[in-house]
């Protein structure tokens, strides 16, 4: 059977046919979305409300990576796994321990000359704060749109007279006094102190935070130590060319992972020590504790050159420093930042992390959204990783990519 246009007709049934093929298709591809967006919603909620879990395990992940290069050496002295881990793990202690004891000596010299620290912060403040409103008078002033002079006139010249309300005289009301019997109403002062009140409401969350801190020793050592182990039963889970995929990913999740963690870690350890060496020279107070805090705030994402100026910039103006310290701290905050961003971040770090900027502001947002400052700390790490195993898995290959630089 031909139409008009000379061209052999498709058989009904054929059209029929193929139409509903057509509709089936569509009908199968909108469940398939509409199940993959079901899957990401549960996704996220699991890992909003499991978020003490997971990050207490990225946590101890993070710090076996740290400890992992140290393990390796001992046991390649042939000394047996388990104990080359408890040696480890006891040198990490003591380290925190040592190091925790010099932070809290610079914090009590901190508490102990608080109230003079407290007295040149607000001095400074004070005169910075009337320079600007001087400034801003001025201008004001020079623009026609400042206040008039106190007594001045519209166009006579005149004083104006002080009104009414202005010539009344104070009154004084004395105290009424009660009758015999009359009970007076007392108001008892509510003096709380808002730094306990801000500690119990968030007692529960101290509490969770102090019960998952607990299992991080234990994790890190079990990590450590049952290591090949739990690596071959993983494997175990996957059969023929599966397993030389997940190896292959697991070993690109390691390797990045580790850079990350050691490579940062270390950039980190670089710039607190040549901070309070040279906060230490410039005379900034409390060197040590400013040092180390200046240092590893500087490798925040994005806004680590701000973050890393204000602990000097605070400890400086407190102690009363002049503007010569003040300048040099700000000059060896900067000239750090740069030359680990440019120097030491790209051989530690960049060479096995590939992220492109877009990539990690979002993924900035997102974990930040879901664990807040945890979130923020852990982002870059979870993404490298997820962007590991699209690089080795072949159907998640241009993910990578996207995910790339």
């Amino acid at each position: 059977m031909t139409n008009y246009t000379g061209v052999k007709a498709m058989p009904a049934g054929l059209r029929n046919l193929k139409g509903e093929t057509t509709g089936a298709n569509t009908a199968n591809g909108v469940h398939n979305y509409a199940l993959s967006i079901v899957a990401a919603g549960v996704l996220v909620a699991v890992l909003y409300w499991a978020r003490p879990v997971l990050i207490t395990g990225l946590v101890a992940v993070i710090i076996a990576f740290l400890l992992e290069p140290l393990v390796g050496l001992l046991t390649r002295i042939r000394i047996p796994r388990s104990l080359a881990t408890f040696m480890v793990c006891v040198i990490a202690v003591l380290a925190l321990y040592f190091t925790g004891l010099a932070l809290w000596n610079q914090l009590s010299g901190i508490a102990r000359d608080a109230p003079e620290l407290q007295k040149n912060l607000t001095k400074t403040l004070e005169g910075t704060t009337a320079k600007i409103q001087h400034v801003g008078d001025s201008v004001a002033e020079i623009l026609g749109t400042g206040p008039k002079p106190t007594g001045a006139s519209g166009a006579t010249g005149a004083t104006e007279m002080p009104s009414k309300q202005s010539r009344k005289k104070a009154v004084v009301v004395a105290p009424a006094v009660l009758p015999p019997g009359a009970i007076q109403e007392v108001r008892i002062h509510d003096d709380r102190n808002p730094i306990a009140d801000y500690v119990l409401a968030r007692l529960g969350t101290l509490y969770e935070f102090v019960l998952m801190s607990s299992f991080v020793p234990f994790l890190v050592y079990f990590m450590l130590s049952w290591r090949d182990h739990i690596y071959k039963s993983f494997l175990r889970f996957f059969e023929g060319p599966d397993r030389l995929v997940v190896a292959r990913s697991v070993s690109g999740v390691s390797t990045m992972a580790r850079a990350f963690v050691v490579g940062n870690f270390m950039i980190g350890i670089i710039l607190a020590a040549l901070s309070y060496a040279l906060f230490a020279l410039v005379h900034i107070p409390f060197p040590f504790l400013i040092g180390s805090l200046s240092g590893f705030l500087s490798l925040v994402p994005y806004i680590g050159l701000p973050l890393g100026m204000m602990p000097p910039l605070f400890a400086a103006l407190a102690a009363g420093s002049d503007s010569g310290v003040i300048l040099f701290s700000f000059l060896i905050v900067v000239t750090l930042h740069l030359t680990a961003m440019n120097v030491f971040y790209p051989k530690l770090v960049g060479a096995r992390v590939h992220l492109n900027p877009l990539v990690v502001t979002v993924s900035l947002m997102f974990w930040g959204f879901l664990w807040d400052a945890a979130g923020l700390v852990l982002a870059i790490p979870i993404t490298a990783g997820i962007k590991a195993i699209c690089d080795n898995v072949a159907g998640l290959k241009a993910f990578g990519r996207f995910l790339g630089d």
